[in-house]
């Protein structure tokens, strides 16, 4: 590839995990695509309304020069608001195959309820 064909990405643009975000029966999934990351490189932390999920992505070594370079290494930094609707007690996150898998769990009372109807 020629000087002039390389492909240039911006380097400074801010990193950012591709997140997708799911609710069902009361459970808030958030995964987000982190390759290159371990669950060692990941914090999570609540403070206050706010879900804050911070990390270092680092670059492995690479011999010779990069023709084309999309993904970036540094530090990242979500922040995702929650209300009082959310368990604090119950958020887990588990690391896989470099996706992060949070699950945020609505309070009991919080989470829809069937009445049952019955005849007289």
């Amino acid at each position: 590839m020629s000087d002039s064909q390389k492909m240039v990405r911006d380097q400074n643009r801010p990193i950012r995990p591709l997140c997708s975000m799911t609710e069902h029966e009361g459970v808030i999934t958030l995964r987000l695509e982190m390759p290159g990351v371990s669950k060692n490189g990941v914090e999570l932390e609540v403070e206050g309304s706010e879900l804050h999920i911070r990390g270092k992505r680092t670059s492995p070594t690479q011999e010779g020069r990069y023709l084309v370079r999309e993904r970036q290494a540094g530090d990242f930094s979500e922040v995702y608001t929650i209300d009082e609707t959310i368990d604090r007690d119950k958020i887990d996150a588990v690391m896989e195959a470099g996706v992060l898998t949070v699950t945020l769990h609505l309070r009991e009372a919080e989470k829809p309820r069937r009445i049952a109807i019955t005849a007289r």
